[in-house]
């Protein structure tokens, strides 16, 4: 194109009005984008050459060539042509029963727990082979999957509640009890959150932990000694975010039932204490109900729905109470953790108690 020099062009409403859709467009690739750019200033007769090059850095060769290809096939000259080379061997998605859509309905419903899709589709990956194409490069399955925007190496658990009238009707009495609960203090009433959790690990690192210094994380020890576990119950009085706390040999019944019992005693002065929790097998054993139900009128208890055990407040206490006392813990042996959980939860009273307020 060496001697000619680029022209204005004249543009039609319509091209133009598709031009700029196609710029504002936050799909549009940045070439595609450019080469719109270059076809609307091209079509003001003020626009200069020599500045348009310079401003998108592009020849004037360029910008002919571009105005060469408007006028041949319009407005699909902002696209690239079709290349030569070796004919595709997938089609564009969603072709019929395209082998790349017969791909992807394997990929999502894939063998096992076997992330490399590629050697579940190949004739040669034995009994476990779809056989839907003889060989496949990774890169190739990349695109297909990435087109279609599945992550077949990916998954996370979900739970969903089953939103009943029973539901309702437990979550309603609990969330009254959140809504009231300076009221139901005045009157002399007391709201406790309790939870469990369970199998603490007591861990000690081989090598001393290497603290955080200027430009350096914290590096801990891979290789660890295992001392036991500690089951950790507690308790959330609501009103003021207060803590209380027991450590148990075991999470069950027989030992969970001394530790209401000392709960209630402290509050046994009270009009009525409403006692939230949830359905764990310790808390629906038949001789907890016994112990609870032998307190009368004095103490109501709410259990949480299935699959809504956050209703229960005492988990956002233990998610507090854990990141603060127990996320970089190195214990010598189980006593050493047991003794830093009846430390830790006077100082959480002392420093960071406060009630749990919801949206």
């Amino acid at each position: 194109m060496r001697g000619h020099k680029p022209h204005l062009i004249r543009l039609s409403e319509a091209d133009r009005m598709e031009l700029q859709i196609i710029i504002k467009s936050g799909k549009t690739e940045q070439r595609v984008a450019r080469r719109a750019r270059v076809l609307l200033s091209m079509g003001n007769p003020q626009t200069r050459v020599v500045e348009l090059a310079k401003h998108h850095e592009i020849t004037r060769a360029t910008i002919w060539k571009l105005c060469c290809r408007y006028g041949e096939r319009g407005i699909e000259a902002i696209y690239d042509a079709p290349r030569s080379g070796r004919p595709r061997v997938f089609s564009p998605l969603g072709q019929g029963s395209d082998r790349a859509t017969r791909m992807l309905r394997a990929s999502r419903h894939r063998i096992g727990n076997d992330p490399l899709v590629n050697k579940e589709l190949g004739e040669d990956s034995g009994r476990t082979g779809r056989g839907i194409v003889p060989k496949i490069a990774h890169s190739t399955v990349s695109l297909i999957l990435k087109t279609a925007d599945l992550q077949p190496h990916r998954s996370r658990y979900w739970k969903t509640p089953t939103l009943n009238a029973g539901f309702r009707r437990r979550a309603s009495r609990i969330l009254w009890c959140y809504e009231n609960v300076d009221k139901l203090y005045d009157m002399g009433a007391v709201i406790i959150c309790l939870d469990e959790k369970p199998n603490i690990q007591a861990l000690e690192r081989r090598c001393p932990t290497k603290l955080v210094a200027p430009g350096m994380i914290e590096r801990r020890e891979f290789e660890y000694i295992h001392h036991g576990t500690v089951n950790f119950v507690a308790a959330l009085i609501v009103h003021d975010g207060q803590m209380r706390r027991w450590c148990l040999d075991k999470n069950d019944s027989e030992h969970l039932r001394p530790v209401l019992v000392e709960l209630l005693d402290e509050f046994k002065d009270s009009r009525r204490v409403y006692l939230i929790w949830d359905g764990g097998p310790s808390h629906r054993a038949t001789k907890t109900k016994e112990l609870l139900k032998g307190y009368g009128k004095l103490v109501r208890v709410f259990m949480t729905p299935a699959h809504a055990s956050w209703l229960d407040q005492a988990e956002l206490l233990l998610r507090a109470f854990s990141e603060r006392y127990l996320k970089h813990g190195d214990w010598e042996s189980k006593q050493h953790l047991i003794d830093h959980l009846e430390a830790g939860w006077r100082g959480y009273n002392r420093l960071y108690a406060h009630p749990f307020s919801w949206s």
